[in-house]
């Protein structure tokens, strides 16, 4: 992978507090993760559509991308035209955007990593296909698994997840920051061995 070129990382949510633990929001806490250990806190981009920071997913003075880590401020369905502009702002194409979200057709404590494909009814996926006109980008899928009995998929996803779900929660937002990392660091194909368990 080319190390001079910069990486947009975004996290997939809704903003507020009313969101905060609903499992849509999953790409928020990988984010969160990535932030923390970069050592930094996030800050609102001049655009005002979204909170970001800077940083190298690897040791000071260690040869790294530069990786641009963001939350956008806008809600699922729209958040397309946000991460444009941010990529736009930071010279980074489609192909170097990295979108973390959660994925129902996935069982809980899994994660896949892939490049490309359609947005199989992720609202937010459907925004930024939209926005940039191409669906080759990267993502980072946390699953969430498929809703119990008839609930209906909207409403699960906008649900918290379960007493027994947040017990293992911190590891699963662990192992996908770390997909994040080795997929930016080493690629897709590494990437996807180790973690398309």
């Amino acid at each position: 992978m080319d190390g001079t070129e910069a990486w947009l990382v975004v996290g997939l949510g809704n903003p507020g507090p009313a969101y905060a633990g609903h499992r849509h929001n999953v790409g928020y806490l990988v984010v969160d993760e990535l932030v923390r250990r970069q050592g930094s806190p996030l800050r609102a981009h001049k655009s005002g559509r979204a909170e970001v920071l800077e940083g190298r997913f690897a040791p000071p003075g260690v040869e790294a991308p530069r990786v641009v880590l963001a939350r956008p401020r806008s809600y699922m369905n729209e958040i397309g035209g946000p991460v444009k502009a941010l990529a736009g702002f930071y010279g980074v194409p489609p192909e170097r955007v990295v979108a973390v979200h959660d994925e129902l057709d996935i069982p809980f404590e899994s994660i896949r990593v892939k490049l490309g494909g359609g947005d199989n009814g992720h609202n937010g996926l459907r925004s930024l296909r939209s926005s940039f006109g191409t669906g080759d980008f990267y993502r980072v899928r946390v699953g969430i698994g498929r809703p119990p009995g008839r609930q209906d998929p909207a409403d699960f996803v906008l649900s918290s997840y379960s007493a027994a779900e947040r017990k293992l929660l911190p590891l699963e937002v662990d192992r996908a920051a770390d997909a994040v990392e080795t997929l930016v660091t080493e690629g897709l194909e590494r990437t996807q061995q180790r973690f398309n368990s």
